[in-house]
């Protein structure tokens, strides 16, 4: 074969290459000026504001599961006429303040969240959310199902998907948009960082929003002092969370009060 034969046939096998290749997953930043756009031209952003409004910072890399859902509880909760368990207070500082004074407010933590009146012995202790051996084994953080039975155990209407091959991309797809268009519903989702090409491993955070026009969904990140919000496209979402965790492949819940406050 002649040389520039060769040459020839090179060049059409890697523009073949280029054209059948799959196209790299693309985060757009929701403070951008195009992450901006799709948030407000969406309509199916229902959660975002309340979630936005009680958002908080995971305070360590193991935390994003019980954050994640302080968050949620907060959403669906605070302001209502129910009980909430008060935040913790330093005893340092109450010695200056008038006995009658409780500094306290009333809000979920992400302490709170793994402790409901101490009904987590047989779904998961904080002690074994940093690897307290369970059965002589560790497992670091929140399972999908282990945060679904903490919020069953709030009181909280939580259903489980996990995203295996009984369960399509279309219904995966259309039962994240139906809930991001309802108020009083949130979407939490446990997805692997890497599959969308980020540093970390498995991760929990809630969803935002939909925007049809990109087909993009907004990841509202609970590690944002690593990684901000972003938008993410929907088959890239669907990918992260078909990932395999500890027994099973990741997914999302479903959540809302069992009964209307």
């Amino acid at each position: 074969m002649k040389t520039y034969q060769k040459f020839l046939f090179i060049f059409i096998f890697f523009l073949s290459a280029i054209s059948t290749a799959e196209p790299a997953v693309s985060l757009v930043d929701w403070q951008s000026s195009e992450g901006l756009k799709r948030l407000s031209q969406s309509e199916h952003k229902m959660d975002f504001p309340s979630l936005a409004n009680q958002f908080q910072n995971q305070f360590d890399k193991l935390s994003c599961g019980p954050t994640t859902g302080a968050i949620v509880l907060n959403a669906l909760r605070l302001n209502k006429k129910i009980s909430l368990p008060k935040m913790s207070f330093p005893k340092k500082y109450k010695r200056h303040l008038p006995k009658i004074l409780d500094p306290r407010v009333a809000r979920y933590s992400p302490e709170s969240f793994m402790n409901p009146n101490n009904k987590l012995k047989n779904i998961k202790t904080s002690k074994q959310l940093y690897g307290q051996p369970i059965n002589k084994k560790k497992d670091l953080g929140l399972q999908l199902r282990q945060l679904h039975e903490i919020f069953l155990s709030h009181g909280i209407d939580s259903k489980l998907r996990v995203a295996n091959k009984n369960l399509s991309n279309e219904v995966i797809k259309q039962e994240l948009i139906n809930n991001l268009k309802t108020k009083e519903d949130y979407v939490v989702i446990n997805y692997k960082r890497t599959e969308l090409r980020q540093k970390g491993g498995g991760h929990i955070s809630p969803l935002g929003a939909y925007d049809e026009k990109t087909d993009s969904f907004l990841i509202m990140d609970v590690n944002s002092t690593r990684y901000n919000w972003v938008w993410v496209k929907t088959k890239d979402l669907i990918l992260s969370m078909r990932s395999f965790d500890t027994k099973e492949n990741r997914g999302y819940l479903l959540l809302k009060e069992s009964k209307p406050i």
